[in-house]
């Protein structure tokens, strides 16, 4: 591991390609550069035991375009004989990965870019396999075992192995074998310019300020999650109530220090990806606990403080609508909301559900899981709660590999698929809030990764992937997308910096 230490300082100190960020989008950038046989540094801002980004705390889920399992063998050759036998993987070609991400931003995304990292997109999981990351199916979130056959869902079918830890751990070790270094604890405050070249970075390391000096710059340091003052600034009032679920450094540096240079603002920038959340999980997410967001909710239903519904749980596959839930449950009184469900679906649940991190109750009756809970309605509940149950199309089969149209009839919400009644105990109860992953706005940037000017002309030496990328999701969120977009805009990043030194 090349970590510089306080004892090799230099006041000015000279690189090919420098990195900001290090989560998975920096690293594919550090690693395509060293291809090209640049000398590469990554400026970590965080500490080395929380290094990684918002990548670190992510599931490690990453879409890709896919015509059938030849593709997959390859992104995945462990995949086993009997793997293969009793799983429908499906495909999800190009049109399809484009169609859903034109869908979800209301077709207002940047064509350009969405089609150069979907077009890419296998390619560069491959690249990356040969760079070590080894990738599996996810049978844990996106896959339901039905007849005895999985069947997966939502175009979203791999994931690193060791999920988001995992994956930047393996970017890690390619990136010190092929000698990146990595500065931990360096937080780039400021760009530095020779005429109107961007030439290096400013530095805050070991509590003093250094140059720090490059052919090129690749910003990849994520967007604003983790600053509340831009939240309630940019997204809307109460937005710095909700809870940072990732890294606590993506606080917007990549953002400023390109703006403050005349870099083009691009994108979403009162939109962001907002999930249910754990409602006492600590201030900022932690290393190590995956589990706070609850993702399984089309499979039982949601209240607020009143008792009442305010989301279709069963609109779409939840990989499809998950990233606006957290909008939605801001929204509600107190900003809170429960999420409920009987032994229809309880063997449904993810993982997440189950860890020590929780805030849970259950009860043998609706009226005692009411009680227990002690922030809801009571009357409002029960009220609710016996409408629910009468609305639901029970002569429907439930399948919850499909959207089954097994909804709800005459309420002011509906639940379009995958609705059960409450009727069958013990009945569980979770606590949710508002948890924010990432934010879209950013900066705009090219099909070669360059960032542009106000002008839509590229700022020379100035390359920016990652969550500060703007332009590519508006409104919705494709579950995936995002460390893809990283992946296939750093690796390009990456080898353009380095060819721009040569």
């Amino acid at each position: 591991m090349s970590v510089m230490s306080k004892s090799k300082e230099k006041d000015t100190t000279q690189y090919d390609v420098v990195v900001v960020g290090a989560g998975n989008a920096a690293l594919c950038a550090a690693v395509s550069a060293a291809e090209q046989g640049a000398r590469v540094l990554v400026l970590e801002r965080a500490p080395m035991s929380e290094r990684g980004g918002n990548s670190a705390y992510s599931g490690g889920a990453i879409r890709v375009a896919y015509r059938g399992i030849d593709d997959l063998r390859a992104i995945m050759p462990d995949l086993s004989e009997d793997e293969i036998a009793t799983t429908d993987f499906g495909t999800y070609d190009e049109d399809q990965f484009f169609d859903d991400l034109a869908t979800l931003s209301h077709y207002r995304m940047n064509q350009d870019l969405v089609s150069t990292f979907v077009e890419r997109s296998r390619e560069t999981m491959l690249w990356m396999r040969e760079h070590g990351v080894r990738f599996v199916p996810i049978y844990g979130r996106q896959a339901y075992k039905v007849d005895g056959r999985f069947k997966f869902w939502g175009g979203l079918t791999v994931e690193a192995v060791g999920g988001g830890q995992g994956l930047v751990d393996s970017l890690f070790h390619a990136a010190t074998k092929m000698g990146v270094e990595i500065m931990y604890g360096a937080r780039a405050v400021r760009l530095l310019r020779k005429d109107l070249e961007v030439c290096g970075v400013e530095v805050i390391y070991n509590q003093r300020s250094q140059p720090i000096y490059a052919a090129a710059v690749i910003l990849a340091s994520g967007g604003f999650h983790a600053n509340a003052e831009w939240r309630a600034r940019y997204l809307g009032p109460n937005w710095d109530l909700a809870k940072p679920r990732a890294s606590r450094f993506n606080t917007g540096d990549g953002i400023r220090m390109a703006l403050d240079i005349g870099a083009m603002p691009y994108g979403h920038w009162s939109g962001c990806h907002s999930v249910a959340y754990e409602r006492n999980a600590p201030e900022y997410g932690e290393p190590g606990i995956l589990g706070l967001q609850k993702n399984s909710f089309p499979m039982g239903i949601m209240v607020n403080a009143r008792g009442e519904r305010f989301f279709d749980e069963g609109a779409d596959f939840r990989n499809y609508i998950y990233a606006n839930l957290g909008r939605a449950i801001l929204a509600q009184p107190e900003g809170i909301a429960w999420q409920i469900f009987d032994q229809h679906t309880a063997g449904l649940l993810s993982d997440e559900y189950r860890v020590k991190q929780i805030t849970k109750v259950q009860a043998d009756t609706l009226e005692a899981l009411v009680e227990k809970m002690g922030d809801v309605n009571r009357r409002g509940f029960l009220e609710y709660i016996r409408r629910y149950n009468e609305s639901v199309r029970v002569e429907i089969p439930f399948n919850p590999n499909i959207k089954d149209g097994r909804g709800t009839i005459g309420l002011p919400v509906p639940k379009t698929n995958w609705a059960n009644p409450l009727s069958k105990p013990p009945y569980l109860a979770f606590a949710v809030t508002c948890g924010i992953t990432f934010t879209y706005g950013g900066l705009r940037i090219n099909t070669d990764a360059q960032v542009l000017d106000e002008e839509q002309a590229p700022i020379p030496g100035l390359y920016a992937t990652g969550e500060l990328v703007g332009g590519l999701y508006y409104g919705g969120y494709a579950g995936g997308a995002g460390l893809m977009s990283g992946a296939v805009f750093g690796r390009i990043a990456g080898s353009n910096a380095a060819r721009r030194d040569k």
